[in-house]
């Protein structure tokens, strides 16, 4: 028997082999917790491998990140006492802190990042153009209403290109001279009935999704020149003030409520979310339906890890749920994370760690989360004055922000 009253015997491992300590069983007291375990497992690297400073560690039973007392944890994840139990621990995530609060003129609706550079939508149909360390560059009026979404095509280092949707119904694509800082609307995708809601650009930055309120989803060649194509029969591109009319290479159709996300998750594969309470995935070669599934509330937002080859989204009952897209029974839902007390808005994987992922939400606060730890948050990231309207983590150390404060908000 591996327990005696309140000792129970553990066995510390990891995968990282320069904390790596002897893997000798120890006696411990059932009431231990992460802090009292991360002095043994520092004492026993002074000890072992002459590691003077300490090192921060988060520990694993069970796949599950330890957030309570041992018993707690024990109980609730059904391992046995009567065995060893392997207790792994890995290092800790550094408390993200806050650094700039870029100040705009109405509610930041919409946010990507992309090396430097951090792209923004607003309520008052401007973008706006920022450096990661705070400096704004650019205004870009052009829209006749609200955005809500934005999307890099492509950055080097003199150039750059981006697309915007909009509730005028539109797409556009603009071409950003960085040298210049002048900016030029190549292109206005016009075929959508209603308000644009959501827009992805796939991999090799060719092609780009698009959803609306008209409950369609549209794709687009993102092509700076205004190429022949086949596609939708469409009348002659005319001449806009500083653009050409592009139509839509194809148009999906199986929502029957307003699409809220879009996401590519490989080459020829797309993720939708929806008001109609469904996640689809779709075949973009094909125009049809792969899978989906219905949930009990509406869907505001989606998000595709490659790393983790998993979905996250964002629901109107406060809840962040994980799919697994590659199920054998389909996409089938794996894990609920409750924490948020209003609507959660957005949710954003991290780009570096398969294993973590943020969301923000009407309560005002963007949450990091771990995978293996669905009831408590890594981190509550406050700072926001009103509801949290978007996010993102593209850039590895930057998390950002945007809500109806007017601000858009970076913790590194």
């Amino acid at each position: 028997m591996a327990s005696t009253n309140n000792q129970i015997q553990i066995r510390l491992i990891t995968k990282l082999q320069q904390y790596a300590v002897p893997d000798y069983p120890l006696s411990v007291d059932v009431s231990i917790d992460a802090s009292e375990l991360n002095t043994i497992v520092n004492k026993l690297l002074k000890e072992s491998k002459n590691i003077q400073n300490e090192v921060n560690f988060n520990f694993l039973i069970s796949s599950q990140l330890l957030r309570t007392s041992l018993r707690e944890h024990i109980v609730e994840t059904g391992v046995s006492i009567e065995e060893l139990i392997d207790v792994e621990y890995v290092e800790k995530y550094v408390t993200p802190e806050p650094q700039d609060c870029l100040i705009h003129d109405d509610w930041v609706s919409t946010v990507a990042v992309c090396n430097k550079w951090i792209l923004t939508g607003c309520y008052d149909n401007t973008l706006h153009i920022w450096t990661s360390t705070g400096k704004h560059r650019l205004v870009i009026p052009g829209h006749a209403s609200p955005i809500k979404a934005v999307a890099w095509i492509s950055v080097s280092d003199y150039n750059a290109s981006f697309v915007s949707a909009s509730q005028d119904k539109t797409v556009v694509i603009w071409d950003w001279d960085i040298v210049k800082n002048s900016v030029e609307r190549m292109h206005i995708c016009r075929g959508h009935e209603k308000s644009l809601e959501a827009v992805s650009v796939n991999h090799d930055t060719t092609l780009m999704a698009t959803g609306s309120w008209d409950t369609t989803l549209k794709i687009w060649s993102t092509s700076i020149q205004d190429e022949q194509r086949n596609g939708e029969s469409s009348p002659k591109r005319a001449k806009m003030e500083d653009g050409k009319t592009r139509v839509s290479m194809c148009t999906m159709k199986g929502h029957k409520d307003a699409i809220s996300g879009v996401r590519w998750s490989d080459k020829t594969e797309i993720i939708t979310s929806s008001w109609d309470h469904t996640l689809k995935i779709w075949d973009s070669e094909l125009g049809s339906i792969k899978c989906e599934f219905v949930g009990e509330k509406t869907y505001f937002d989606v998000d595709y890890s490659p790393l983790a080859h998993a979905v996250i989204t964002a629901s109107a009952d406060k809840h962040v749920r994980l799919y697994d897209p590659r199920s054998s029974e389909g996409i089938v839902m794996k894990t609920l994370y409750i924490s948020h007390t209003q609507w959660v808005q957005c949710v954003r994987w991290s780009s570096m760690n398969e294993h973590l992922f943020i969301s923000g939400a009407y309560d005002g606060i963007v949450k990091l989360w771990d995978t293996r730890s669905p009831k408590t948050p890594l981190f509550d990231l406050t700072g926001h004055e009103d509801k949290v309207l978007c996010c993102d983590w593209s850039h590895p150390r930057l998390i950002v922000s945007g809500g109806a404060d007017n601000t858009l908000r970076i913790f590194v």
